[in-house]
Order: C-alpha cells, then sequence, then structure tokens
C-alpha cells in the first residue's frame, strides 16, 4: 500500500520528528492569529525613594514598550517622594510616551507623596489600592513657618492681609521660597489641566501640603480609578480613552497577559551608590585605600580597592544633585587629611581636615528630599573613623620624634673607629665600615681605636681611647 507520508511511522524516531514539525506549525499559526488586542501589559514598581536610578529605570520600560507595542505599562508605586530633577525625567519620559501609561498605587498601605503626586497628575490613567494615599507635595525646601502664597499670611501692623506680591523689604531668602512654591503650583496645575483633573486640589497639596485617601482622591476627581489588584485596574480601564501623543486611544485591556518588568542589575547597582550615604563611604573606602597604598607601596590590593570605589563614589555624585560648597569644603578636609598622612604636621593639617570634611558632608547633598540627604550618623561615624586615623598617625610621628637619629653624619657623634692612617695629627679612619678624613690630639697611632668627637662636614675629629698600663688602648 503506498503512503503519503514522507517520515516513516514506524520507526519511533520519524515519529517524534512528526511530532515536532506538527507542533512548529500549530505555533505559528496560532501567533499569527493572535488579536492585537492580546500585546501585553508591562508591569514596574516604582518603590521607594525616586532618584537617579529610578527614573533610568522607569524611561527604559517605557522604551521596551514602545519597541514591543505593549497595551499598556502600569507603574506600581509606593514612594514618600524623591529627587525634583528625577520626578521631572520621569514626568517627561510619560508624557512623549506612545504607550499610555498607568500609576497605580498599591499594594494596601502604600503612598505617592510629595514627587510622586506630581507623577500620578501626569500619567494617562491614575489609579489607587484601597487603604493608600497621596498629597502632601510640598517642597521640603518650604520650610513650615514660611507663609505661602494664598495661604496663611503674617498680618500688617494695620490688622490686613498681606498682598498676594511679596512686599518690598522681604528678605530674599523668603522671596527664592516663594518663587519655589508658585513654580511647583504651576507644574501641577498645568499637570492637571493637561489630564482633566482636579487642578484646585492639586494646588492645595502643594500649598497646604494636603493629603488624599483612595476613595476621597476618587470623588475629589484627583483620581480616575480604585482598584484592588492589577488585573482589576486592567479590566476596570477596559474601554476607556485616552490621549496619547495628542491622539485619542481607547483602552482594550480586558484579560491581556501581564508582564513584571524587573531592574536590571545595573539599575539595582545604581540605587545602591546613589544613596547619599553609600557614595561618601565608598568615597572614604577609596581615599583611605589610596592613602594605604602610597605608604606602603607594592601592598597593590588597597590601591585596587581605593581606586574602584573612589571612581564609584565619584560616578555617584554626579548623578546626585551637588552643593558645590559642600564638595569643595569636602575636597579640602580630604586633601588635608592625606597631606597629614603623607607629611605629618602634628596635627594642624589634619584636625582643620576633619573639620572641613564634617562640614562639608553636612551640605554636600543639595536636594529637598530627607531620603537623598547625608544622614548625621554616616558624617559622625566617617568622623571617627577619620579622627582615629589621625590619632595613629600622629601617634606614630611623635613616637619617631623621640628615637634617636639613626641615620646621616650626625649618628657618627660618640661611634668608635679605627685608624688606618695617622701622621701630624692628622690621618684616616673607618667608622661604620666607611673610610673618613681625621683629625685630632694626643697619641694616636695605626691602628688604634678612637672615639668621635664631632663631625665637620666629611672631616670627623677624633679622640684616643685612655690606655691600659701596657700602653695599649683601651
Amino acid at each position: 500500500m503506498p503512503t503519503f507520508w514522507p517520515i516513516d511511522s514506524r520507526r519511533p524516531a520519524g515519529v517524534c520528528a512528526l511530532a515536532a514539525l506538527l507542533g512548529l506549525l500549530l505555533l505559528l499559526v496560532s501567533s499569527s492569529l493572535r488579536p492585537e488586542g492580546q500585546a501585553p501589559a508591562l508591569l514596574a514598581d516604582v518603590a521607594g525613594p525616586i532618584g537617579p536610578a529610578t527614573s533610568r529605570f522607569v524611561d527604559t520600560v517605557l522604551g521596551e514598550a514602545s519597541s514591543r507595542g505593549a497595551a499598556m505599562v502600569i507603574l506600581r508605586m509606593d514612594t514618600p517622594g524623591g529627587l525634583s530633577d528625577s520626578m521631572r525625567d520621569i514626568i517627561k519620559a510619560i508624557l512623549r510616551s506612545p504607550v499610555p501609561v498607568a500609576v497605580f498605587v498599591a499594594p494596601s498601605g502604600a503612598r505617592a507623596a510629595s514627587a510622586g503626586t506630581y507623577i500620578m497628575y501626569a500619567s494617562h490613567v491614575a489609579a489607587m489600592a484601597p487603604g493608600t494615599n497621596l498629597g502632601a507635595a510640598t517642597p521640603v525646601q518650604i520650610g513650615d513657618g514660611l507663609p505661602l502664597p494664598g495661604g496663611d499670611r503674617p498680618k500688617k501692623p494695620d490688622g490686613k492681609d498681606d498682598d498676594a506680591e511679596p512686599a518690598r523689604d522681604e528678605p530674599a531668602g523668603d522671596a527664592m521660597k516663594r518663587k519655589l512654591v508658585n513654580d511647583a503650583i504651576a507644574y501641577i496645575r498645568g499637570l492637571a489641566d493637561l489630564r482633566g483633573r482636579n487642578a484646585d486640589w492639586a494646588e492645595r497639596a502643594v500649598r497646604e501640603a494636603a493629603s488624599l485617601p483612595s476613595r476621597e482622591a476618587l470623588d475629589e476627581g484627583v483620581i480616575d480609578l480604585v482598584a484592588h489588584d492589577v488585573p482589576a485596574l486592567l479590566a476596570a480601564m477596559d474601554g476607556r480613552s485616552v490621549e496619547v501623543l495628542g491622539v485619542d486611544t481607547v483602552l482594550r485591556t480586558a484579560g491581556i497577559p501581564i508582564e513584571l518588568i524587573e531592574p536590571s542589575w545595573q539599575m539595582k547597582l545604581l540605587a545602591i551608590i546613589t544613596n547619599p550615604n553609600v557614595a561618601l563611604i565608598l568615597m572614604m573606602i577609596g581615599i583611605y585605600g589610596l592613602i594605604f597604598e602610597f605608604a606602603n607601596p607594592g601592598s597593590i590590593g588597597p590601591g585596587v580597592v581605593g581606586v574602584i570605589c573612589l571612581l564609584l563614589a565619584l560616578y555617584a555624585l554626579n548623578m546626585l544633585p551637588l552643593d558645590y560648597a559642600g564638595l569643595g569644603l569636602l575636597l579640602v578636609g580630604v586633601a588635608f587629611m592625606v597631606a597629614e598622612a603623607v607629611t605629618p604636621s602634628f596635627g594642624v593639617l589634619g584636625v582643620g581636615g576633619l573639620i572641613a570634611f564634617m562640614l562639608g558632608a553636612s551640605i554636600l547633598i543639595d536636594s529637598d528630599s530627607p531620603a537623598f540627604r547625608v544622614s548625621w550618623y554616616v558624617i559622625a561615624g566617617m568622623g571617627l573613623v577619620s579622627a582615629a586615623m589621625l590619632a595613629v598617625v600622629l601617634g606614630y610621628a611623635l613616637r619617631v620624634q623621640r628615637y634617636a637619629v639613626t641615620t646621616g653624619t650626625v649618628e657618627l657623634t660618640g661611634e668608635p673607629a679605627t685608624v688606618i692612617e695617622w701622621a701630624a695629627g692628622e690621618g684616616v679612619v673607618r667608622a661604620r665600615g666607611e673610610r673618613w678624613r681625621a683629625r685630632g690630639e694626643g697619641r694616636i697611632e695605626a691602628g688604634d681605636r678612637v672615639d668621635v668627637r664631632s663631625v665637620e662636614g666629611l672631616l670627623l675629629h677624633v679622640s684616643p681611647r685612655a690606655r691600659n698600663g701596657t700602653g695599649e688602648p683601651t
């Protein structure tokens, strides 16, 4: 009976090859018939303070979503706030994204405070889980005692309120703070108008540090949805119309697959080293490693570790908002401490460098976020370590000062020498294995032992040793 199969099905190998071929064909057919609405939703967690690592991670996720044609990007957020520059970078990335972005404050107990509130206002869909809150968007640099524009103002002597405009005699610091808060208000109101959200409450969040729980935020028109989890959020978003790059887009998100995007090891490393405390510790490890290497040439290990740590610290500080006065004090302090280690000045350079270092570290980061300030505990710890290092260096220097001189011509005074040649009160002696011209008075002969009394340039002044009863020098 003729067969129509090119593979002999009576053989096990032929059966396996046939099954593999059919499976491949079915896979290709199913992928080609997949509806467009089944593009995945990319889920990324934005947790902790918002900094350079966060902005880079969000930008990477949005770029991957665009290249893969994802249906949605969900940023699951839980943040106390962060750096203003990083927040604005994230907002710019969301506004230019061709893929709709939803910011979801979750799980229950999470928050989107300060910078997180601005990012929520920029998103295409703002959602919260029950038991979460947002708000408190006043810049921290404003301080508690500043009368904000439109808020409680100090009374004039006549009992009337101040005008909206600052008084002419207003201190420059207060005027700068007013500029900061007015800039923040204008920024968040612009985002609210762009997404059709409650702009008046957004202004209150900046002026008065107002906060809202999820249900009240929905009632106030601050957010769009309340959902218990991501699948519920996708179901609730389905059919909504959002504006993406000026084009109205209807979301088709019900039942689409969800892919969690984890940060790469480079992102995790960046998040660690851009912590100001870690950056400061890395810098000090690098400096001490190089000092140890210079003090002990050839040890190699401390130098390698020092260079790596110092480069990581400089890279991290470059990513953070620096106060250049603080950086200058820090570098001066480090330079003084290095100078003390190389050429000890008995504490003058070391103590001055330690003071400059601690002052510089305290103002190193110019940030309105408490999460991106150098901890006083770290500053105190680094100060104690530096003080201990200086104590070791100074103690060694003081001990060396008390040692007798063991090198140079001064050490020859009082040492014995052997006369090699002698005539008319002058001759040649051997001291410490070297030949010296010598001059002396008294009875001195070749082969005698003499004592060096003083050194004048390359000339030794010697005196004969006392002789015993036989006439030989003792």
